[in-house]
């Protein structure tokens, strides 16, 4: 019997859309969606946008799902719910008065666009039709939405003054004063409860911002303002990843969320942020579906990065990233492990990408990672696939990492030698607890940055030297490794691990 749980959905004034998690039953599943009795359409995935609704609606939804491609009644009991579509907003167009913003991509429309956010109560919508809108840093407030129309670019400059003043935020781990962001939700406090909720970014516009112009600049002026800290610090700046680190770490994000909840993008184009595009931290219940990442040669240009976050949802997204497509993170030893925030009830499935890292956990998990479930991704055009990574000065742990029904480059539990700047933890971290099935491994990575593929381990699983450190309870399932065609032979490295189980591994 096939068993559909957690259904849960966004709704707005002429659509819903429902996502639910993959039963357990098997990986060819087919659902059949219904809407008042009468068929909405049928899918392989675990969600289903439903349009054309009326506002102010109730609707009967069924979600019915079967093994067979041909038929959608293997249910019992097919999931029902009631749900009503929301009132319908009012716009507040950015181009018309009081606001006239000019949208010619050549005028600064900051002004016009931070007082239409200003003025946008519950019941409106901050809209921006087609056109080029040049801006510096926005501040979004609870309960407010942002619609962008097709052809809409709200576009960061590439001047790093268009970014003040400094906000806290944290970047690799690390509490600091950064840059403001493009779109800007919340206020940082690790202590605080949640202070921006409610919000809404949708739309099939473009959001995007000075990329690695941007933060070029911003890592100049900043190394220039700590040239003597720097020199300072002497040969210790060899354990951050490069000379650039530290003053890196300061570059604004493309969409900054701190201790946010609630919050929904949608549909739109998320681009060349000067570092992560998405970054929540401290918050919770944050939705992403169905938008397209651009970062390529952006350095640490992450996609999406759920940090010390909870209950963080993507599905039906495409990355085209200068780094990981979406990355776990929990903070940096020894801030991390005080503040203690873990990161948990991550869901990302129905992704993929065309170039970038893949999919990440870590390096900065120090605060821990749990419950992480990814299914129907795919990550095979990546240089990392699905990797679990740590330090040993880290601390903390990842555990109940759970992955069905992907297909990657290589999946990789181990340590990494960069960005190990600050003082280490008493003890190493803990890796457990952690099952791939149904996974297609390629033992081939795809490196963009020299545009070249090249054969790797298909399976690297290394835990830490320490007693009760090593890498422990990890289960492959169905797995298939290799290319069709291919005749040559692939390698699966073990080191520091116990209690790792093979089950029905095939090699191609």
């Amino acid at each position: 019997m096939i068993k559909v749980e957690n259904v849960s959905n966004i709704i707005g004034s002429d659509y819903i859309t429902l996502y639910w998690d993959k039963p357990q039953a098997a990986a060819a599943v087919r659902y059949r969606i219904l809407v008042d009795g009468k068929p909405a359409g049928n899918t392989g995935k675990t969600h289903f946008t439903i349009t054309g609704l009326v506002p102010e609606t109730e609707y009967f939804l069924q979600i019915e799902g079967g093994l067979a491609a041909e038929e959608a009644d293997g249910l019992a009991v097919p999931v029902q719910m009631r749900l009503t579509t929301r009132r319908e907003k009012r716009r507040l167009d950015v181009t018309k008065a009081p606001y006239c913003a000019a949208g010619d991509g050549k005028s600064m429309d900051t002004k016009a666009l931070q007082q239409a956010f200003d003025d946008c109560k519950a019941d409106e919508a901050v809209y921006l039709p087609a056109g080029v809108y040049l801006t510096g840093a926005l501040r979004m407030h609870s309960d407010m939405e942002l619609y962008l129309e097709e052809g809409a670019v709200l576009q960061g400059t590439d001047v790093v003054e268009d970014y003040l003043p400094r906000i806290k935020s944290r970047f690799e781990g690390i509490e600091n004063e950064s840059y403001s962001s493009l779109l800007n939700l919340g206020e940082l406090d690790h202590k605080g409860d949640y202070n921006c909720s409610n919000v809404v970014i949708r739309g099939k516009g473009t959001i995007a911002s000075g990329g690695r112009v941007l933060a070029e600049r911003v890592i100049a002026s900043e190394r220039e303002r700590l040239a003597d800290y720097l020199a300072e610090l002497g040969d210790r700046i060899r354990e951050c990843e490069k000379p650039e680190t530290i003053p890196g770490r300061v570059r604004p994000r493309l969409v900054n969320m701190s201790n946010c909840q609630n919050i929904v993008i949608s549909g739109v184009t998320l681009k060349n942020g000067a570092s992560w595009n998405v970054h929540m931290i401290y918050s919770d219940n944050i939705v992403t579906n169905d938008c397209t990442f651009y970062s390529e040669d952006v350095w640490n240009g992450d996609g999406w990065d759920p940090d010390s976050s909870t209950n963080c949802t993507i599905f039906g997204c495409r990355f085209y990233t200068g780094d990981d497509s979406v990355a776990i993170k929990s903070g940096k030893n020894p801030e991390g492990n005080e503040i203690g925030r873990s990161t948990k009830h991550i869901r990302v499935f129905d992704c993929s990408c065309a170039f970038g890292h893949g999919i990440a956990i870590g390096s900065e998990m120090s605060g821990g990672v749990e419950d992480v479930q990814i299914w129907d991704c795919d990550m095979s055009n990546s240089l990392c696939g699905i990797e679990i990574k740590g330090t040993k000065k880290r601390g903390g742990y990842v555990r109940d990492v759970h992955v069905r029904d992907c297909a990657t480059a290589r999946v990789m539990f181990h340590a990494v030698g960069y960005n190990d700047d600050g003082v280490g933890a008493p003890e190493p971290p803990v890796f457990e607890d952690c099952s791939f099935e149904g996974v297609s491994i390629t033992g081939e990575y795809f490196d963009r940055h020299t545009d070249t593929r090249a054969e790797c381990e298909a399976i690297e699983l290394v835990g830490f030297d320490a007693p009760g450190h090593e890498l422990r309870r990890i289960l492959f399932r169905d797995i298939v490794i290799g290319k069709e065609g291919s005749s040559r032979r692939q390698t699966i490295a073990l080191q520091l691990c116990r209690d790792i189980t093979f089950e029905r591994v095939s090699c191609l």
